[in-house]
């Protein structure tokens, strides 16, 4: 679950972290291999960046106890779905990734309202045991909170829960992808879940390793300090890995649509550099093999799942771009 944001604030865009060294990189990704993850590393370009119309900025005051929370926000009268976009790994404060590395704002024009919640930095947007002790961390993450009990009665009074069922999409990348699918399947609010390049088995060997690892790194290259995996969730044992754990979760999310996006790690038609690839490769191959147990699982559980999984495409904002655009033009946002 490792990417993100290109976007930086205070922090460095995720795609050319010039004082980071290549063979930092490198071994990054070898780590990250041997451990069937890759979750430490940021990778991914491809989507140009652009001012959709009528953006909103609102700010969530009451944040289940984090600092407040900024939400940006393109819509217009008329639409038939409301998408409420999850950012990536490395997620940083100013705006989110979709809106640096996309268009996908743009979908306000012809249907869909697109709500972008900013930052969540290696936080997988749910509600944590305790702040973080490595880095001192002031607050407790609290994203899960924040999402259904604070920013879904938020978008309904300003009557954005379109559509006949009134409920909402869900969609995020990476380990956004993992939280859509948690938070989506445990919210009666939602009927949409959308996982772009997602790792979606955490109970797979070194999954739970890997983690801990990628939040150790994310940490520290943001400049806060490295994040505790136990302040997360508790230790490897806990039962709280598997209520987060989109494979074990699966059986919650019957009577929704579902769907899972990922590339072969092969690249394709968004340039990249050398160490790109090595780091966005085999990144994506994983999340296909996850996603595609993911999609067994779904049909074997009787959960109604479409899937898009291209030939080529590498950990990358512009084939996930592209991936949300398809379904999208395959009629998935609507009920």
């Amino acid at each position: 679950m490792c990417t993100s944001s290109s976007r930086a604030s205070s922090r460095v865009p995720d795609l050319a972290r010039s004082q980071v060294s290549i063979g930092r990189r490198l071994l990054a990704v070898f780590l990250a291999t041997a451990t069937f993850a890759g979750l430490g590393i940021a990778v991914g370009s491809g989507g140009t960046a652009s001012a959709a119309p009528r953006v909103q900025q609102i700010t969530l005051q009451d944040s289940c106890g984090m600092p407040p929370v900024k939400v940006r926000m393109w819509t217009r009268p008329g639409n038939y779905k409301t998408v409420i976009a999850l950012d990536g790994f490395r997620a940083t404060d100013d705006v989110s990734g979709w809106e640096h590395n996309t268009k996908i704002q743009n979908m306000a024009d012809s249907g869909v309202n697109v709500v972008e919640p900013v930052g969540g930095l290696a936080s997988f947007y749910s509600d944590w045991d305790a702040p973080s002790n490595f880095n001192n961390q002031r607050y407790r993450y609290r994203w899960n909170c924040l999402i259904s009990q604070k920013l879904i009665p938020e978008l309904d009074r300003r009557q954005l829960n379109v559509g006949p069922r009134r409920q909402y999409a869900i969609m995020g990348i990476s380990m956004g992808g993992n939280a859509a699918m948690v938070l989506g399947a445990n919210n009666r609010r939602i009927s949409h879940l959308f996982s772009l390049s997602g790792y979606l088995n955490l109970s797979a060997p070194g999954m739970r390793e890997a983690i801990r690892i990628a939040l150790l790194d994310a940490g520290i290259e943001a400049g806060v300090g490295p994040f505790n995996s136990d302040s997360m969730w508790g230790p490897p044992w806990s039962p709280r890995w598997l209520e987060n754990d989109p494979f074990v979760q699966i059986g919650n999310m019957r009577g929704k649509k579902v769907r899972v996006a990922a590339g072969s790690g092969l690249p394709g038609r968004y340039p990249n550099t050398l160490v790109g690839y090595l780091q966005g490769g085999p990144l994506e191959a994983l999340s296909l093999a996850q996603s595609r147990a993911f999609q067994v699982q779904a049909l074997i559980n009787n959960v109604a799942i479409t899937s898009d999984f291209p030939s080529t495409g590498v950990h990358a904002w512009g084939y996930w771009s592209d991936m949300v655009l398809r379904a999208k033009s395959q009629g998935w946002f609507r009920d």
